[in-house]
């Protein structure tokens, strides 16, 4: 019978998630027009680049829209980059892309993840 009960435990240990997304927290920023262009001054296209660049001017240019929060997890590029890549697999919705790319809407970024590794975001976007 014991038996039974370690095969049917190790069943639905085997049937859970590898590793379940944590939510860490979460910030609100500005979408201006510094965002909407890279540090070469070339303009991007795509929600994900923005809200990286967005990340980049708080914490590396101190180019700061009015309202930009803080957030203690995009100081670095490799953090940054992170970002860009989940929101690139996900984690946009088409109307708030939209939003995004032309500019001038508020976001709020979900961050989700283990300790200091992002695995994944979740952005809304609203004027």
């Amino acid at each position: 019978m014991s038996r039974v009960i370690v095969l049917a435990l190790i069943a639905l240990l085997a049937a859970l998630p590898a590793g379940a997304q944590t939510y860490l927290g979460s910030y609100t920023a500005f979408i201006g027009g510094q965002d909407l262009v890279n540090s070469n001054g070339q303009r991007l296209w795509e929600a994900w680049q923005i809200i990286r660049q967005d990340r980049a001017n708080v914490h590396r240019f101190n180019r700061v829209d009015p309202g930009d929060a803080g957030d203690p997890w995009f100081a670095n590029a490799n953090a940054r980059a992170a970002l860009e890549q989940v929101l690139m697999q996900g984690g946009i919705d088409p109307a708030s892309r939209a939003m995004i790319v032309q500019g001038g809407v508020w976001v709020q970024v979900d961050v989700y993840g283990w300790g200091n590794q992002i695995t994944g975001a979740r952005v809304s976007a609203y004027r």
